[in-house]
């Protein structure tokens, strides 16, 4: 009988599975579809960064990105994260980049003619910007394969094509029943990204986590393979980065309802080509790849932040993350194997991100959302 019993072969669930596999437990992973990272995991633009307002947040990333750097199956790139920040927003910025500061993480404040150094703009409405050197892309596809590569030499075993359908406590272990068997743990795990609520509701549990649709957006190959950082314009929302020979780009849609819609939003391309084209005219004239464009789901909660912790005897919850599970899976991994073998997490304080803080009235707004 397996120890924990993990659903879910995203990232934050191989993480997960990898460490309770290295601290000795016996560990079930239960995964829904044909393979692994499938779901937001798969469909992620595989940024990475330390710009957050919240300290939390900003550890998280921190301490995963610097596995990362360790892991050739994640093929990190330091291009950096450039954060071109509007003056209506220049005080929450200092106020983050403080923080960031203050605790160690390499960030640090640029003028805007120091920011055009690596990026040509309008600056227009700008105040300063923001760059930090560690931050960049990662291949979450390799990541997620050596994390359950890893899992399994330890002894865990994978089951794909197994979807969660109900679990009750009983006799001091979790019953777990998936179209195709039954299976029994005292550990209970639920790294179910997107899916959150649904399988919470299967669970009578009530897990504020909905789906969000967000598209990314591909120009066609520009025959050479440009250099900028990952740029954000924290006035809209626009953001690029380079892909090979590609631009790769999006803006988050502020209307999108919750729910799993289908489909890349072609409507949706022409403000965040507005948006844009505003911030840097050079964009203009560049061919779009509507093949090469893809969507995905973010796992929104109430205050954008994720949920991280026990919910009940025996049953935890990794998941929400709002956008950014694949830049701190490395280290949620880390933490939630903690939770199970030790009672509870101890590289780091995950009490600002348990899952009571919504009944208690604890709501932490995280402004690096992008």
């Amino acid at each position: 009988m397996p120890e924990a019993i993990v659903v879910g072969a995203g990232i934050v669930g191989a993480a997960c599975a990898y460490r309770l596999a290295e601290a000795g437990l016996r560990v079930l992973v239960l995964e829904k579809e044909a393979t692994f990272a499938q779901g937001s995991t798969g469909k992620s633009a595989g940024g990475v960064r330390v710009q957050f307002s919240e300290p939390l947040n900003v550890l998280l990333s921190y301490h995963s990105i610097r596995e990362y750097r360790e892991m050739a199956e994640a093929r990190y790139r330091p291009i950096g994260y450039l954060f071109l920040v509007p003056e209506a927003l220049k005080e929450a910025q200092e106020g983050a980049l403080k923080t960031q500061q203050a605790l160690g993480v390499p960030v640090r404040r640029l003028s805007l003619a120091e920011a055009r150094g690596f990026v040509p703009f309008r600056e227009e409405g700008l105040a300063f910007a923001t760059f930090g050197p560690m931050d960049g892309v990662i291949d979450p596809h390799g990541a997620t394969g050596f994390f359950l590569r890893e899992a399994r030499r330890l002894g865990a075993e994978v089951r794909f094509g197994e979807a969660f359908l109900s679990a009750r406590r009983e006799g001091g272990v979790w019953r777990v029943e998936t179209p195709l068997g039954r299976y029994e743990a005292p550990y209970l795990l639920l790294c179910t990204g997107a899916w959150t609520g649904e399988v919470g509701r299967r669970l009578g549990v009530d897990l504020p986590v909905h789906p969000a649709r967000r598209m990314v957006y591909a120009t066609a190959p520009l025959g050479h393979a440009p250099t900028y950082p990952l740029t954000i314009d924290l006035a809209t929302g626009f953001y690029f980065r380079p892909e090979g020979e590609r631009l790769l780009f999006g803006r988050s849609n502020p209307d999108e309802p919750p729910g799993f819609r289908e489909g890349v939003d072609w409507a949706w391309l022409g403000p965040t080509l507005e948006a844009g084209l505003f911030r840097f005219p050079f964009l203009e004239g560049l061919a779009l790849d509507r093949r090469a464009s893809w969507f995905g789901y973010y796992e929104m909660t109430p205050d954008a932040n994720p949920i991280l912790g026990p919910l009940e005897e025996g049953l935890l919850v990794a998941a929400g993350f709002s956008g950014h599970g694949v830049q701190q899976a490395a280290m949620v991994g880390r933490l939630m194997a903690e939770e199970i073998a030790y009672g509870r997490a101890r590289s780091l304080d995950l009490s600002p991100f348990r899952p009571q803080r919504f009944q208690e009235g604890r709501f932490l707004r995280e402004r690096g959302i992008v």
